[in-house]
């Protein structure tokens, strides 16, 4: 098993009577708000948390997020290419611009390609489905946001894949005339891909393409299912069955030199839960093309595909919605978020268990995405439960091997 170091570079310096009036952290607060001294030393600090990772042997990862207090970092390609030349030794993953929501997949390729040549190799693309308030932030239209996400990647994939000269591309969604990057990428056929979703529906879609599937926040049950639909999907298209290496985990994971350290750290990750989850429907109701307010929810999302099989219509069953996991999740107290599978926190002995055993409660994935800073945990807490985490807990989780899994 690998991991990987995530910090979405929170901004919790808003007064908290301004957020909990506030309908969202998100699209809706001024950027008056935000110190622009502050932002700087947040920035430096995690690049810097960035470096001690590659230093220490972890892998890391870089989100995007727009618009809000939830995430500072709202251009993936700048901070990726900034983690290129800072990093020389561990590999990087963009999870990851939100194509769906860019008009041109083809520059979102070229991006990828200049990342990939400048990092030689080490790195690895994530596509993210979005929705809520950054469909607004981006003037977009929730209406076949999911075809989009889907085409768009399928774009993104013969882009980074076709070497000998122009080629044209007429989609639902996409056209483009005249498409010939240079550079490719330095990973031939392409550097690999992950998809992150939340919800288990598009699990099988996920399964077909072949791409690594992480599930983020989800609990032991709903990331079982959209495993399991993963795998069925593949099943009934008769592809070749996978390794746990096609599947990954996000969870808060906090390191302390005692139990009691390292659940007070964790319980400081909790202001992801708490504040950037708060999401404003209202920014999808009125968009362009949206259901009206008394439609039932997931009006306009995408519908299976007629040859999808069972795997793809039926994974959904008994599981909430991204949105409606989110709403559950928030108000969690630490142990109950280590109950649910969604904080790993504690001694090294103890994190290590915890990991453990949701990894048999799920079947088993190849990967660990660590939501490791968040909120008011400071610099140096945080560079402490990366020392401890690649020290004493990722040794014994790399002696994981794969396993095949039907």
């Amino acid at each position: 098993m690998d991991a990987w170091w995530q910090c979405e570079i929170p901004y919790p310096y808003v007064d908290k009577s301004i957020t909990d009036a506030a309908d969202s952290v998100r699209a809706s607060l001024p950027n008056r708000l935000c110190d622009p001294k502050i932002a700087a030393d947040l920035f430096h600090e995690v690049l810097d948390e960035f470096a001690l990772c590659d230093e220490l042997g972890m892998n890391v990862l870089c989100i995007e997020h727009h618009a809000g207090i939830n995430s500072l970092i709202g251009s993936n390609p700048m901070i990726t290419g900034i983690l290129a030349r800072q990093t020389k030794n561990v590999r990087v993953l963009s999870l990851g611009t939100l194509v769906s929501l860019r008009p041109d997949p083809v520059r979102v390729a070229e991006e990828y390609a200049t990342a990939d040549c400048l990092l030689r190799g080490r790195f690895e693309i994530g596509f993210v489905k979005s929705g809520g308030t950054e469909v607004a932030s981006s003037n977009m239209q929730p209406v076949n946001n999911e075809e989009r996400f889907w085409e768009a990647i399928d774009l993104v994939k013969k882009t980074l894949t076709s070497h000998d000269g122009p080629f044209s591309w007429e989609g639902k969604h996409y056209t483009h005339r005249h498409v010939n990057i240079w550079p490719g990428p330095y990973q031939r056929p392409h550097p690999r891909m992950w998809a992150a979703t939340g919800d288990p529906r598009s699990a099988a879609e996920v399964g077909r393409r072949g791409m690594t599937h992480v599930l983020v926040l989800r609990g032991p049950e709903g990331t079982r299912k959209a495993y399991e639909a993963h795998r069925a999907a593949r099943r009934e298209a008769g592809l070749p069955k996978v390794t746990t290496d096609n599947f990954a985990y996000a969870a808060m994971v906090y390191v302390g030199d005692t139990e009691e350290e390292g659940i007070e750290g964790g319980s400081k990750l909790l202001w992801f839960l708490n504040t950037s989850l708060k999401a404003a429907p209202q920014y999808n109701k009125f968009l362009p093309g949206a259901a009206p307010p008394q439609a039932a929810p997931g009006l306009y999302r995408t519908k299976p595909r007629a040859d999808a099989g069972i795997a793809f219509a039926n994974a959904e069953k008994g599981v909430t919605s991204a949105s409606q996991n989110a709403q559950k999740l928030m108000g969690l107290t630490a142990q109950e978020a280590m109950q649910q599978g969604i904080l790993f926190a504690g001694n090294p002995d103890s994190v290590h268990r915890q990991i453990m055993e949701f990894y048999d409660k799920v079947g088993g994935f190849g990967h660990l995405c660590l939501i490791g800073r968040s909120g008011f945990m400071t610099h140096a807490e945080s560079k402490k439960g990366i020392r401890l985490f690649s020290n004493e807990v990722l040794p014994r989780l790399r002696e994981i091997a794969p396993i095949e899994v039907g």
